[in-house]
């Protein structure tokens, strides 16, 4: 009946031995605190019992032992900020490189797109020893991608701003994947798996899947569909931003203010063209809201990173096809 049962789930990322070890101190700490508290109310209650014979005293206290259960505790607590601390920013810090999957929620399913263009539903392979980094988005209400086995979770939100999320598998298996956040009546139907692969058997598994679009390539088609050559053609008259070169780099807008030109800055420039304006073009591009979906705005997007380092004007320029983004 137990055999399959483990108070922890399996560690299979290189931040989880991390958390774990935070975590089983934490645990430590307390019951120590715990026990040395109980044993102290017993033995007290014991030993300082009402007796007839004997008189109430007055105490006066000890400053030497106020500073000690006070400083003692204190620096409990900042050592745990300092640790807890590190491990937050090694999990939130984004690597510069890796393998680039966008990640959609909606009631109730995950929809993975990877890299190469392969799309799936509520499962993802990818493979062992590879930073993944997850783009995550919304297409309805907030949802929470939860990967116990990899000690990583993150909101999901809707709207154009993405969240992102990585881990490098170091085991081979399948993880389960939830949906951590209460998002409707079929919430928890909302589970799928992680698929971890060695890399010659997950590009073995990848080369015998459907030929998956290229993202780069889907997205010039639809960005020259979309007439977004109109604005952003490089030349005289041009009324939207050349984008070659400007992927990874702060942008100025119109309001003074420097954001940098990122996944959701492309995303929310194709939903709501107006919301951050480049500094010194007009607000003339039409939202796309309800004309390109999810898995084309990321085709947008890989298209317009496909620029960061080029050095001539794209025939398709940007991906807000004629904001001033």
């Amino acid at each position: 009946m137990f055999e399959d049962f483990t108070l922890f789930p399996e560690a299979a990322s290189t931040v989880a031995g991390g958390i774990d070890r935070l975590y089983f101190f934490l645990i430590g700490m307390t019951t120590f605190a715990v026990a040395g508290i109980l044993s102290a109310l017993i033995l007290f209650s014991i030993r300082y019992r009402r007796r007839p014979d004997r008189a109430a005293q007055q105490i006066d206290g000890s400053v030497p032992l106020e500073i000690i259960w006070s400083a003692i505790p204190l620096a409990l607590w900042v050592f745990i900020f300092g640790w807890s601390a590190k491990l937050y920013l090694e999990i939130h810090t984004t690597p510069s490189e890796g393998m680039t999957y966008f990640v959609t929620g909606k009631q109730w399913m995950w929809k993975i797109q990877h890299p190469t263009g392969q799309r799936e539903i509520n499962t993802m392979h990818v493979p062992r020893g590879e930073v993944v980094i997850l783009k995550l988005v919304s297409e309805d209400v907030i949802h929470d991608f939860f990967v116990p086995a990899f000690r990583i979770k993150q909101d999901v939100l809707p709207g154009t701003q993405y969240t992102t999320i990585w881990f490098e598998a170091t085991k081979v298996g399948t993880y389960d994947l939830f949906c951590a956040e209460y998002c409707g009546t079929k919430h928890s139907e909302m589970i799928g798996s992680v698929v971890v692969m060695d890399p010659a058997d997950y590009q073995a598994w990848l080369d015998g899947q459907p030929a998956g679009q290229d993202p780069v390539d889907a997205g010039r088609v639809l960005f020259e569909n979309l007439r977004c050559v109109t604005c952003h053609d490089a030349g005289s008259g041009q009324r939207g931003p050349d984008l070659s070169g400007r992927f990874g780099r702060p942008t100025s807008l119109s309001d003074g203010r420097t954001v940098l030109f990122d996944e959701s800055y492309v995303r929310e420039s194709i939903l709501e063209p107006k919301r951050r304006l480049s500094a010194g073009y007009q607000p003339l591009m039409p939202t796309y809201t309800g004309q390109v979906t999810d898995t084309q705005i990321n085709q947008l997007i890989a298209y317009v990173k496909s620029l960061a380092n080029s050095d001539v004007a794209p025939k398709g320029g940007d991906a807000d096809g004629g904001n001033g983004q």
